[in-house]
């Protein structure tokens, strides 16, 4: 077998491990907090890969650049699922059924992302500082992300009412969904802790630069598992479901730059990794500002009846942004 066959043959295995034992992991992650303890339990669910594989990559292969292009890859690849959303929906135009409570998360995710961005750039010169090892800047990443986290509960509990629902309604006792949720996670460790040095072999073997391989094809097999729950919430008939698991897992992805930094034990993770992957986070932030304007907006225009130019949108920044970044991303 070619030397240059293995590693993708490695990463088919290792995405498809992911695939399933994510999706395995978001379903009975999704039972335990409607009957447990909520949102953060299932953001953590979807986002598992990301937080793994970043810490792996930092802590063990020492590949900071896969670490952070995973987590601001996968910010840009969640709102091109939207592209697949407003496919979809052939009942109506997408954003002319999505509730306007997203806009709270798509404010927070500007905020958040183009803050990790411009910190990203600021740590590239004299401006970067450290408590430590870790970035100065990272505890402003946690201190937003909390207010985000609050202020989206807030509005949740003040404008909604809970919706309950139990695991035996599903079927299921409570305590086989925890087993199932920690069976399913630990494969997910394992094929999370494999990932980066994947990722680094596809980066030798095929000439690319590590970020290009971390912001696309890391970033694309960790963010099955959000891909999961999208199909799951179009069979359910509930784009809302959908809509806020997107937004919900940039906003943690971006935590996990934070969680990555202190894991990162050789200095500072922002002033260790190439500016380029800052063109990402300010993809992520125009693709969401684009977002935002087609909630309020609500384009009814589709081309040949099935996607809006709010998507081919979407779809031109995701593009042009990993092709900017396979340019520059050394």
């Amino acid at each position: 077998m070619s030397a240059a066959v293995v590693p993708w043959l490695e990463f088919v295995i290792c995405a498809a491990l992911i695939g399933i034992a994510g999706s395995v992991l978001t379903r009975y992650g999704e039972v335990i907090a409607r009957s447990w303890i909520g949102l953060v339990l299932l953001a953590t669910a979807t986002s598992l890969p990301e937080l793994l594989t970043g810490v792996s990559a930092v802590s063990v292969a020492d590949a900071p650049n896969i670490a952070v292009g995973d987590a601001l890859g996968s910010c840009v690849f969640n709102l091109s699922m939207l592209v697949l959303l407003d496919e979809l929906s052939r009942k109506e135009p997408l954003y002319r059924s999505i509730d306007q409570g997203h806009l709270l998360s798509a404010g927070f995710c500007v905020i958040l992302i183009g803050s990790a961005g411009a910190f990203l750039l600021l740590s590239q010169n004299a401006l970067s500082f450290s408590l430590l090892h870790v970035s100065g800047y990272t505890p402003f990443i946690v201190l937003l992300y909390l207010v985000a986290i609050r202020a989206t509960f807030a509005y949740e509990r003040r404008n909604k009412a809970p919706s309950v629902i139990i695991a035996s309604e599903l079927g299921i006792t409570l305590r086989m969904a925890v087993i199932r949720y920690l069976a399913a996670a630990t494969v997910v460790v394992a094929a999370g802790t494999w990932l980066p040095f994947i990722g680094r072999d596809l980066s030798n073997v095929m000439g690319w630069n590590a970020t290009f391989v971390g912001t696309l094809f890391i970033a694309a097999a960790t963010s099955i598992p959000e891909l999961a729950v999208t199909i799951s919430a179009l069979r359910l008939r509930a784009v809302d479901m959908a809509i806020g698991n997107l937004l919900g897992s940039n906003l943690f992805d971006i935590l996990i730059l934070a969680v990555d930094d202190i894991a990162y034990t050789k200095g500072p993770l922002f002033s260790s990794v190439a500016p380029a992957n800052a063109i990402t986070a300010f993809a992520a932030v125009i693709m969401s500002g684009i977002f935002i304007v087609a909630v309020l907006y609500k384009p009814e225009t589709r081309i040949g009846g099935t996607i809006g130019w709010t998507s081919i949108a979407l779809l031109m920044v995701y593009l042009f942004s990993s092709y900017a970044v396979y340019l520059y991303g050394h």
